[in-house]
């Protein structure tokens, strides 16, 4: 079978982790997953686009709210809200445990790759997550009202305003750290999630050594598949198709494509956008046009069983 290196932030990039873990051999698959969203919140190191990963491959995560655990209870932010903290960034009770058991193997001593990795053994995780870097990096936004930490504008604000500019704080002095560097060089196959290719993809492709280090995969023959997160001009979830817009480019597969063609040979879009094939192939790229939703745990392992055919065909002189 194929080892398979996925980048992902976001919901999108946890589903298609899941069906790539559900039809791949345990251990086969490594998720890099985007740390530009963490946040200290009372006290702890909360991971966003990690633990949505690591709900989704456990099969804990909350598809309802679209976030957390399933079935969460919500006592520790109640108690929390009652001495008068703020309660806008909910954590439910189970949450909170993994908050308090990584921030405390941190404090340990360990690195943010060693104390996640402890939680995924402990769980019985078949696939590794992989934080980008074991560095802080933090994303903040540009609005009319000035900069804004990311969870500001994204919980608390809801994502209402414009986005003007985009910064990553600390990515100059981060570095991938030597587990991702492994993981990509013993990579078969490469896959760039669909997540918002500003705010989740953006800051992993942004850290020094990574984008070589793709490079380098590329080079000795790794196929790097991108699929795309805009379907019909929209975002499935979040602010992506809005931020794309609002920074100058275009809410679109053909958009994604342009942006994320440095760094990709085969470009995966949605059916209701095949029209757009031919120009997203004339930037350089192969294409396949296939269903990309994901709405259940069976569409989830049917589009990653679609895709490593995909990748097939690529490796095997096959595709367009």
């Amino acid at each position: 079978m194929t080892r398979v290196v996925i980048l992902a932030g976001g919901t999108g990039g946890a589903k298609l982790a899941q069906g790539l873990q559900t039809v791949l051999p345990a251990g086969d698959l490594t998720v890099i997953a985007n740390t530009g969203d963490d946040v200290e919140r009372h006290g702890l190191l909360v991971m966003p686009d990690h633990d949505a990963v690591l709900y989704m491959l456990g099969g804990r995560f909350d598809h309802e709210r679209g976030w957390g655990i399933a079935d969460e209870t919500w006592a520790v932010m109640d108690g929390l809200k009652a001495y008068g903290e703020e309660g806008w960034f909910g954590l439910g009770d189970r949450d909170f445990a993994t908050h308090i058991a990584r921030t405390a193997r941190i404090r340990r001593g360990e690195t943010v790759t060693d104390s996640v990795l402890a939680l995924q053994a402990a769980v019985g995780m078949p696939s590794r997550i992989l934080p980008m870097t074991d560095e802080p990096v933090r994303t903040h936004v540009l609005t009319d009202q000035g900069w804004l930490e990311f969870q500001e504008y994204f919980v608390h604000r809801h994502q209402a305003p414009d986005i003007r500019d985009v910064r990553f704080e600390g990515i100059e002095t981060a570095r991938p750290t030597a587990a991702v560097r492994a993981a990509l060089a013993a990579a078969e196959l490469i896959v760039v999630g669909p997540s918002n290719p500003i705010v989740s993809l953006g800051p992993i492709l942004a850290l020094p050594g990574l984008a070589d280090a793709i490079g380098a995969a590329r080079e000795r023959g790794v196929t790097v598949m991108t699929v795309s997160g805009i379907v019909g001009g929209r975002a499935l979830k979040g602010p992506a198709d809005r931020m794309l817009v609002s920074l100058g480019h275009e809410s679109s597969a053909t958009g994604v494509a342009t942006l994320l063609a440095p760094h990709t040979d085969l470009f995966v879009l949605d059916t209701v956008d095949a029209a757009a094939e031919p120009a997203i192939a004339a930037l350089g790229l192969w294409t396949h046009v296939t269903d990309t939703i994901m709405a259940d745990d069976a569409g989830r392992a049917r589009l990653a069983a679609d895709l490593l055919a995909a990748a097939a065909a690529v490796a095997n002189g096959e595709a367009r």
